[in-house]
Order: structure tokens, then C-alpha cells, then sequence
């Protein structure tokens, strides 16, 4: 079982940055890719961007690419989420996720991922 806490939402201008911050506990955070979603309200989950155990394999959104970086410091049961350059589109509640395994397999979809936070809200004011 992995335990993850989302954190760093909230309000920015448009052209703004967040970082927002996924702490896991109760498993080894190195044996689990990990993933951010997003969900709008009225709108289904979607994918936001991957990396793998090893920070080997990132992969994002076509919507996010260039503007948003997923890294994690392993030694710190930690994920991230840098987001820059941030519109009123980009309003939602982001979600991180973990997937086991210890590979370079590349996750996109909610299903993909047993482990799931509890969301933080990110607002962008136009």
C-alpha cells in the first residue's frame, strides 16, 4: 500500500508557475513509476504527464508539453510537479498517482495506476 498527499495548489495568474508537491508513504517510493492527472469540473480525468522509477522516462500531454516538468527525488518519498507559463485551461484538481513496477513502461492511462492521492486545486485567474 502507498499513501500519497498532494500539495502546492491554489490560486495564480495567468502566466504563472505552481509547484506542486506528491509525498508518498508505507512502500519503497523507487519501485513506482509515478503520474499526474488532472480533472476539471464536468470533464473526465486526464492525463497530465508519467515518469518512471528511475527518471530514465518522462513523458507528457500534448496540452502541457514545454510548459510543465515531472521529476521525483526518490530519497525523499517525494514527486513534483513544476508548472509554468500556466492558463485559465490549465484549472483543475490535480491528482499524483503510483503504478508498481521498476521499469521503463510508459503510463497514461487512469487505469494504469492503483495508488491515487486526494487532489489539490489549481486555479488559473485570467
Amino acid at each position: 500500500q502507498v499513501q500519497l498527499v498532494e500539495s502546492g495548489g491554489g490560486l495564480v495568474q495567468a502566466g504563472g508557475s505552481l509547484r506542486l508537491s506528491c509525498a508518498a508513504s508505507g512502500r519503497t517510493f523507487a519501485n513506482y513509476a509515478m503520474g499526474w492527472f488532472r480533472q476539471a469540473p464536468g470533464k473526465e480525468r486526464e492525463f497530465v504527464a508519467t515518469i518512471n522509477w528511475s527518471s530514465s522516462i518522462t513523458y507528457y500531454a500534448d496540452s502541457v508539453k514545454g510548459r510543465f516538468t515531472i521529476s521525483r527525488d526518490n530519497a525523499k518519498n517525494t514527486g513534483y510537479l513544476q508548472m509554468n507559463s500556466l492558463k485559465p485551461e490549465d484549472t483543475a484538481v490535480y491528482f499524483c498517482a503510483a503504478a508498481l513496477g521498476r521499469n521503463t513502461i510508459v503510463r497514461a492511462a487512469p487505469g494504469e495506476y492503483k495508488y491515487w492521492g486526494q487532489g489539490t486545486q489549481v486555479t488559473v485567474a485570467s
